[in-house]
């Protein structure tokens, strides 16, 4: 059997291992993904940490996967060898569960996750469900590809289906692995863009990418600058802090919806008068399908955005990771692969 790399987690709280495995063979309706690169996402954590239920060791982390098909499984018709395709948070669904039935696959009662549920891809070849590969067109390179199945859709898919318009006032709060993007999106889109990060360091940036508004939340109070701009449509919560996010809450101009991508365990605390006055709401968006992934693909094709990445090999996996995790990375970090 032919052999590959792959960086595993052995058991909960462990380094990252680089082992040798064989390549792995496709199942009925699966394909053979020779990946060439893996975004790291701040997500892997729950597969390093174990802060998942159920995950079965040793897992190989990653969803945020662009490669190129190398095999299909028997019951796979939709796809063909030498495919450009990638796979992000969603990893297929189940077709059976309420959510499923109604076409909301995304919220699959026992959604599988790559990198969690089945080996991901910190690794030179993996499996995947037919069902949760993305096209990858012509235009983006993979190591660019990989963050936008995850941090890109994301962002991507919260802002078309908020309900802003060109023109509309949207706020992105942060200017990290998911701000850097919601703000070269929400331009893109047509808004009128206004950041929302602590500190001036970010703002050449953030005018960079697109922003015609910058408010420094240290030197000022965030929510009453976006009322005098006239009170945001939208504010898209990037940065996995509660406490932010509340203080920001007031942004909101009538029928405002503040959307919240940052995951974070600290609460929002929003009062059912913030609520009730002007018909405010909150609203968490998860990632989406593997068509979104295709639609987010091709609009950052067509618009030019970008992920900001720095790229590591698979050996220095480790290395990768922690430098994500620290914070300090500029903004997604990918592994890249030499299969």
């Amino acid at each position: 059997m032919a052999k590959m790399k792959a960086a595993q987690v052995t058991q909960p709280g462990s380094p990252l291992e680089l082992v040798e495995r064989e390549v792995p063979v496709p199942g009925r309706r699966q394909v053979r993904i020779r990946v060439q690169a893996c975004g790291i996402c701040h997500s892997d954590v729950f597969t390093k940490e174990n802060l998942w239920p159920g995950i079965q060791y040793p897992r190989v982390p990653g969803h945020e996967i662009a490669g190129v098909i190398d095999e299909v499984g028997p019951g796979v018709a939709a796809w063909a060898k030498g495919q450009r395709v990638g796979v992000g948070w969603f990893g297929g669904h189940c077709g059976q569960c309420p959510a499923c039935r109604r076409g909301d696959f995304i919220n699959c009662a026992s959604l599988p996750v790559p990198g969690i549920s089945y080996d991901g891809g910190y690794e030179e070849y993996m499996l995947a469900p037919a069902d949760a590969v993305a096209l990858v067109p012509d235009g983006i390179s993979p190591e660019e590809a990989a963050p936008l199945l995850c941090a890109g859709i994301t962002t991507f898919n919260a802002l078309r289906h908020s309900g802003a318009r060109p023109g509309d006032l949207v706020a992105v709060q942060g200017v990290g692995g998911l701000g850097h993007l919601g703000i070269q999106f929400a331009y893109k889109f047509g808004y009128r863009v206004a950041v929302v990060s602590r500190g001036k360091a970010n703002a050449d940036l953030a005018r960079k990418l697109g922003a015609h508004h910058y408010i420094d939340s240290q030197a000022s109070n965030a929510a009453e600058e976006l009322q005098k701009l006239g009170g945001a449509r939208v504010i898209l919560a990037t940065a996995p802090s509660g406490k932010a996010m509340t203080a920001l809450f007031d942004g909101l101009g009538t029928n405002g919806k503040m959307v919240v991508v940052g995951a974070s365990p600290e609460p929002i605390q929003v009062t059912p008068i913030q609520l009730i006055g002007g018909r405010k709401s909150l609203q968490g968006w998860p990632a989406g399908t593997s068509s979104d992934s295709e639609d987010a693909l091709n609009f950052a094709v067509s618009s030019g955005v970008r992920p900001m990445i720095e790229k590591y090999p698979l050996e220095r996996a480790n290395e990768a990771y922690e430098r994500m995790m620290s914070g300090k990375a500029e903004y997604r970090v990918v592994l890249t692969m030499s299969a």
